[in-house]
């Protein structure tokens, strides 16, 4: 029986204009860092955030690693803000479909690899925070446990107190896909940007979670294909996945 659903937020629920993960870490972080005297090349910073190599790496550059992600963050969230004043940080026109979600019985819980305030931040932009039980973000006492970790969603099936087989994990990545699979969860890929392989079912829009909620009930876990009527072709209009070179 399905009683709950964890979502991802960046990019599944809102959406940051213009955004480039090369240019904010070049723009924002690197000259941060720099005046700290930290020497880090995007390259380097990249891997460890994709996991192929440890968080704590930085370490080798003269800081503590937990320090240096906090660092971090505390420039995200400054960019964040500075993004919501320019109107730059968006909610996706169907997150009105949470609500629905709640209606139907169903326990929701977000889970970012952003901060907690980040996270926080942004559900709070579009008054969302409230349609969750649950919000969390990069646990600092873990910091390797974000996704594709299944840490995160273990943490709020927990809290919860839902099994793996009672809850549906939804994202727009392949890192929330495998969160989601590690985790035992059956997974949505929602196909605003792009198809990620491995997804037990595909959705291009909240409001297409809700019919397949609708239609589960008790069931096997199967690759379907949601999407009436063209499956692979993602929603039309200005919205382009943001560059992660």
């Amino acid at each position: 029986m399905l009683r709950g659903i964890i979502f991802d937020v960046d990019e599944t629920l809102v959406y940051y204009e213009g955004y480039n993960h090369r240019d904010w870490y070049e723009g924002w972080v690197k000259p941060e860092l720099e005046r700290r005297g930290i020497a880090l090349d995007y390259e380097t910073y990249r891997k460890t955030v994709t996991g192929e190599l440890p968080r704590s790496y930085v370490g080798q550059f003269g800081i503590d690693y937990l320090e240096f992600w906090k660092i971090v963050d505390e420039v995200n969230l400054r960019y964040r803000r500075e993004m919501a004043k320019m109107g730059r940080i968006k909610p996706f026109p169907d997150v009105s479909a949470l609500e629905e979600l709640r209606k139907l019985g169903l326990r929701l819980a977000a889970v970012s690899n952003a901060s907690q305030e980040c996270t926080e931040f942004v559900l709070d932009l579009f008054n969302l925070r409230g349609s969750f039980e649950v919000v969390y973000g990069k646990d600092y006492s873990n910091l390797d446990g974000v996704k594709p970790s299944p840490y995160l969603v273990e943490k709020a099936l927990k809290t919860l107190n839902l099994k793996p087989e009672e809850a549906l994990m939804v994202g727009d990545s392949v890192h929330d896909v495998l969160a989601g699979k590690r985790a035992g969860l059956r997974t949505v890929n929602v196909t605003r940007f792009e198809r990620v392989e491995g997804a037990d079912y595909y959705v291009k829009d909240l409001w297409e979670l809700v019919e397949l909620v609708r239609e589960l009930g008790n069931f096997q876990p199967q690759t379907i294909y949601f999407q009436f009527p063209e499956i692979s072709k993602v929603s039309e209009g200005p919205l382009k996945r943001p560059k992660r070179q």
